[in-house]
């Protein structure tokens, strides 16, 4: 039986790093084992924030990927500024760390490239795509957002040839991200931000969204608003390292940036090792990504400052064989009420690894609902500190008396696999 073709619309895939690619590039690996054949539209020349070239094993050897030129103009922003290297991140200096060019570079991000600074890409992708998807007779298509410029590309071509099918995939939210509010926005730029958005909410067949709560967002928003989160891939897990290890590790894997700062966290860690000889002796901090150089300085000036072990960016291989020789690993998301529904990609690995999660972010959040389904952390809040220290000493004790087990209860239902059965049942 010949194999439907999909083409699927992103601006992250290999050597792109980072959580951003790796959705669709495992939906593009499991999708022909489910009747569907693939075809990837892709940049030609990118600006990636972040790169690792062993993303490339995932990649089928034998899939059809479509490239064009894009313009973007975040070599020139970089120029002006070396901090404008974070915005393609989503990252921002807040508060009284902010600059003069940070805030001047923050509001033409907002107010002159609308929905992103990939807007360029939108009328030559419509244009070249129309032509495409009628010569090669397909009539599926997915654009995958931020960047959410990718899904004016869906609507034009929407406009252009109603009767193909949209899905709209949302990794992140549009005007719901936490930093949407740091934009610096005109009432103007807000309103067709807006405007924008919700156009694409009602044209989409399908919008797809990461979280639960995010689903809901959209459905009230006018979306057909379906929840397939993020997941694990169990070719990617690494089954060694599973050794008790001589340190107390508690691993943060990714970026930190500092809207998603725990400093409750590191308030929390700093009294532990000045009232705790035991705990000082052992515990060992480690980050694995990048870190915002505010936040490092912050901890360095701390009582946590000999405890620190920052690897940098690694691989992502590399990264997940860290998730095995650590006790803890740690996860933070946005403050707000707003990223309730946010599900960082990464704690599907930290599921699998078996290890500890301890999680930071708004109450009743989505994550802490996976944690407490799959019995594997802890959920907190900015403000919670007592209850942080208790758990992080119950851990440690469990670990020093060598009773620390490790979990995974239910996480089936997140692997990448199961996951493209969701999608295909779908489609």
């Amino acid at each position: 039986m010949e194999r439907k073709k999909i083409l699927i619309i992103t601006y992250y895939w290999p050597p792109a790093g980072g959580p951003g690619v790796q959705r669709w590039l495992k939906f593009a690996k499991y999708l022909p084992d489910f009747g569907w054949k693939p075809v990837i539209y892709t940049p030609e020349n990118p600006s990636y924030p972040l790169l690792d070239e062993t993303l490339m094993k995932d990649v089928p050897k034998d899939i059809e990927i479509v490239r064009t030129k894009i313009w973007e103009p975040y070599q020139l922003a970089e120029k002006l500024n070396k901090s404008n290297k974070k915005f393609k991140a989503g990252q921002f200096d807040v508060g009284k760390n902010q600059s003069w060019k940070s805030r001047l570079s923050i509001w033409v991000r907002g107010n002159f490239f609308i929905p992103d600074a990939r807007v360029f890409w939108v009328k030559p992708s419509i244009q070249f795509l129309e032509r495409y998807l009628k010569e090669h007779n397909i009539d599926t298509i997915v654009t995958s957002g931020p960047p959410h410029s990718l899904h004016l590309i869906g609507l034009g071509l929407k406009n252009k040839l109603p009767n193909i099918k949209w899905i709209a995939d949302f990794r992140d939210p549009w005007t719901e991200i936490s930093y949407y509010k740091h934009l610096k926005l005109t009432k103007s730029s807000d309103q067709k931000h807006r405007q924008l958005e919700s156009a694409v909410f009602k044209n989409a067949d399908i919008t797809l969204a990461t979280s639960y709560t995010d689903a809901e967002n959209f459905k009230k928003a006018g979306a057909n608003a379906v929840c397939i989160t993020n997941g694990f891939d169990e070719s990617d897990s690494n089954e060694g390292n599973k050794q008790h290890n001589k340190s107390f590790v508690l691993s943060y894997i990714g970026v930190l940036e500092q809207l998603r700062n725990p400093e409750n966290l590191w308030r929390s860690l700093d009294e532990l090792i000045k009232e705790n000889a035991e705990f000082a002796k052992h515990f060992s901090l480690k980050f694995v990504g990048r870190i915002d150089d505010k936040i490092l300085h912050m901890i360095e000036n701390s009582s946590l400052k000999n405890h620190i072990l920052n690897l940098g960016y690694l691989p992502h291989g590399k990264a997940v064989e860290e998730m095995q020789t650590s006790e803890m690993l740690l996860i933070t998301n946005f403050p707000n009420e707003s990223s309730r529904g946010i599900i960082p990609g990464k704690i599907f690995e930290y599921l699998v690894s078996g290890k500890q999660i301890l999680s930071f972010g708004p109450d009743k959040a989505d994550v802490a609902k996976i944690l407490e389904e799959t019995h594997a952390g802890k959920h907190f809040s900015y403000d919670d500190s007592v209850s942080v220290k208790k758990f992080i000493l119950e851990k440690f004790d469990l670990w020093k008396n060598g009773n620390l087990s490790e979990n995974t209860q239910q996480i089936e239902q997140f692997s990448r696999k199961n996951l493209t059965r969701q999608l295909a049942d779908i489609l």
